[in-house]
Parts: C-alpha cells; sequence; structure tokens
C-alpha cells in the first residue's frame, strides 16, 4: 500500500488533495462547529486540511509516512503562516510518534480506508488512545473496494474496531467527489468517543 501512495505522489496523481470537503468545514466552521482546540489529521498528505483547520485556531499535528508529501505540507503552513506539528509516520504505529494524547478532534480524508484489515484494529487503538474523552473523528472512507484501496469500509466493522466510540451519524458521499470517490460509494462518517 505504501508503495502504491508513494508513487502516486512521485507522479502527481493526487486526487485526494483537492478542497477542503464540505463535512469538514461544517466541523470547523458550520453552525454547530465544535469548540476550536487538538486537531490531528492523519493522513495529511500536503497539508491542505491541516493548514484550513490551523487557519480556523486549531492546533493541528498532521501525520503521513511520504516524505514528499509531508515536504509540501510545510511549506504551505509556512506560506500560510501557521505553524503545524507534521510528522513522518505510519498511522497503524502513532504510539511510535511521541504524539500527546487529548485531541478533541481527529481527521482522516481516505486513510483509514487504504489500510488492510489487520492494520485497521492497530490504527483505532492508536487513535482511541490519543484522543481525548469526547474527541470527534470524522472520517471519509471508500465502501468499496476500489485499487488501491483493499476493501470497504461499513458502519459494523467501525462499531466493531472502535468500540470506545459512538457512531454519531454516517452519510453517504456518493453524488460529489472524485470520480474515484463516486465508483467507490465513498461516505462521511462521525464517530464519538465516550
Amino acid at each position: 500500500m505504501g508503495i502504491a501512495y508513494r508513487l502516486m505522489y512521485a507522479v502527481g496523481f493526487t486526487p485526494w488533495d483537492g478542497p477542503v470537503p464540505v463535512p469538514l468545514k461544517d466541523m470547523i466552521e458550520g453552525p454547530n462547529a465544535l469548540p476550536a482546540g487538538r486537531a490531528l489529521d492523519l493522513g495529511c498528505g500536503k497539508g491542505t486540511k491541516s493548514v484550513y483547520m490551523a487557519t480556523h485556531g486549531w492546533d493541528v499535528a498532521g501525520v503521513d509516512f511520504v516524505p514528499r508529501a509531508l515536504k509540501e505540507a510545510r511549506r504551505r503552513a509556512e506560506a500560510s503562516g501557521v505553524k503545524i506539528d507534521f510528522h513522518q509516520g505510519d498511522v497503524t504505529k502513532l504510539a511510535d510518534l511521541g504524539l500527546t494524547p487529548g485531541y478533541s478532534f481527529l481527521f482522516d480524508f481516505g486513510c483509514y480506508h487504504g489500510l488492510k484489515r489487520e492494520q485497521r484494529t492497530s490504527y483505532a487503538e492508536g487513535v482511541t488512545a490519543l484522543a481525548a474523552p469526547g474527541a470527534t473523528l470524522l472520517m471519509m472512507a471508500f465502501t468499496k473496494a476500489l485499487p488501491p484501496v483493499p476493501s470497504g469500509v461499513s458502519e459494523s466493522e467501525l462499531r466493531e474496531r472502535f468500540g470506545a466510540w459512538d457512531l454519531a451519524w454516517s452519510k453517504s458521499n456518493e453524488q460529489a467527489g472524485t470520480p474515484a470517490m463516486i465508483r467507490a460509494a465513498a461516505s462521511w462518517f462521525c464517530l464519538r468517543k465516550r
């Protein structure tokens, strides 16, 4: 999986690095926006969403394993005049990154669905350990496999893997987004930690 993403960054094919999605905007500046706090951008890529959150008052950390993506993320943060704590690392080994627990908002735009089933458990454990009580996890994930995504994500899987969380809502994104998002029946999932 890592090789596929490194290759996609190398050739400049990064469709996930598009505009800030509406569900994230709703969480950050909508009528029921979360109060600004600490945010963790899982699979932050080139930092578009991290920079967006930081420019709206959030204390943001971003994690990605592709050095090329993080170099651009750091450049974008500096150009925007915001400080973001970027970490190169594996989202299935969050404990190895020295992150301090207590994140009130965790954001994942297509990272979790790229993991193999056995990696998803490690991801969920790491995210749960870093999240503050009452934290929100907002995730966009494909519900159907579409290479390089090995398998789709379902509500029942999220309930099983994220046992300390409640699924607050989910909604289909099938009519909007990139062509891949439409083909893979992308959905948004919002979980709240108990």
